[in-house]
């Protein structure tokens, strides 16, 4: 009989313990823990300040525990928003009385909650797994939950989701995480009615469509979600591909700049002569503070320091096609290059990028017949 070595037991364990969601991390994990204990604690503490206390009455009810899992560990979830947390928890419970009610059977009475839950949360677009739970809460309570009746969806079962989400808005607004979760559309700068640039290449939305109707499967995430998913694997994968070319290799070393005292007259110059679209703004010293371009100096007068922006910066090393998601918004004309001192020491703008990626472009025969 042949038994596994160390090596094989350790790599065992670390499998056994690793996140199994994507883009978990143990720093995110543990805020999620200190989110829990503190909203948990809270969401009693102030229903038993409501309501009293006392063994007929509970402070609160068990399936806040599987939400606070969700609003906590997996927030971006659909599953997680809250509406999800509070109509289906407190809708699933209502179908809970209900079937408690209409049905002695207690053995049935579950199973056509649970089922009816379901089916509610579903046509109320608020699917929520806890919600099972009030609904089974709700028929197998005992005297605690009988005594509340049809008022018990809404105390504790709905005064217990409104406060926990309250705070947990609060926790998120608070840690800086994005809650109630929200897809960013991606908008077009010239106010048309195209798409933007980067959105005109690659998949379509009907495309993400047409995957998951031939997957047939649910998954736990926005489609919205999904479609900026793949479009960062775009990205990530054309970096890879061309990660041995650095900012270094494209960006301009003589770089046009003005100090915050520059006027604007003398800024948009500048723009003019030297035919660009962005100024970076330093220090007397060479440090790097902001910087201008036509958009900002329009209409305006005075020095420039007024009509700073946060520049986009990056490093000498950085892969240069990790730049496509800045130069491609919209917005930004030109990344400025610095070092760890945020001394300025080049300058990529939309054509530098471009050229470079021209160079990447196959020129055999097929591709120049094709262009012809």
């Amino acid at each position: 009989m042949r038994f596994p070595n160390r090596q094989a037991l350790s790599g065992w364990r670390f499998r056994l313990f690793a996140p199994i969601l994507a883009g978990a991390t143990l720093r995110e994990r543990l805020v999620s823990c200190v989110g829990a204990l503190a909203c948990i604690a809270l969401t009693g503490l102030i229903c038993g300040g409501l309501l009293g206390e006392g063994p007929h009455l509970p402070l609160i009810v068990a399936p806040m525990g599987a939400s606070a899992v969700l609003l906590f560990a997996v927030p971006s979830s659909p599953l997680a928003q809250p509406w999800s947390i509070i109509g289906g928890n407190t809708i699933s419970a209502f179908m809970g009385v209900i079937a408690a009610n209409l049905i002695p059977d207690p053995i049935i009475a579950i199973g056509v909650g649970v089922s009816l839950a379901i089916a509610a949360m579903s046509f109320t677009r608020c699917l929520h797994p806890p919600g099972g739970a009030a609904a089974l809460t709700a028929v197998l309570g005992g005297a605690p939950v009988a005594s509340w009746g049809f008022f018990f969806p809404f105390v504790p079962v709905g005064l217990n989701s409104c406060i926990l989400v309250a705070l947990g808005l609060l926790f998120h607004r608070l840690s800086r995480h994005n809650y109630p979760h929200r897809v960013v559309s991606a908008t077009n700068t010239h106010h048309t009615k195209d798409p933007p640039a980067n959105l005109r290449i690659g998949f379509r939305e009907e495309d993400v469509d047409a995957a998951l109707q031939v997957l047939k499967e649910t998954f736990d995430i926005d489609r919205s979600d999904v479609s900026r998913l793949l479009r960062e694997v775009e990205i990530q994968a054309t970096v890879r591909s061309n990660k041995d070319l650095k900012c270094a290799d494209i960006m301009s070393r003589d770089v046009i700049a003005v100090s915050p005292d520059t006027t604007v007259e003398v800024a948009h110059a500048l723009l003019i002569r030297h035919n660009v679209r962005t100024l970076p703004v330093k220090q007397p010293d060479g440090t790097l503070v902001g910087s201008v371009g036509l958009r900002e100096l329009a209409l305006a007068s005075g020095p420039v320091k007024a009509l700073m922006t946060p520049p986009a910066t990056t490093s000498a090393d950085a892969p240069a096609l990790a730049l496509l998601p800045v130069l491609t918004d919209g917005k930004t004309h030109a990344v400025v290059v610095i070092d760890r001192a945020w001394q300025i020491i080049g300058l990529i703008s939309q054509t530098d990028l471009l050229a470079a990626m021209a160079r990447l472009v196959p020129t055999d025969r097929v591709v120049r017949e094709s262009v012809a």
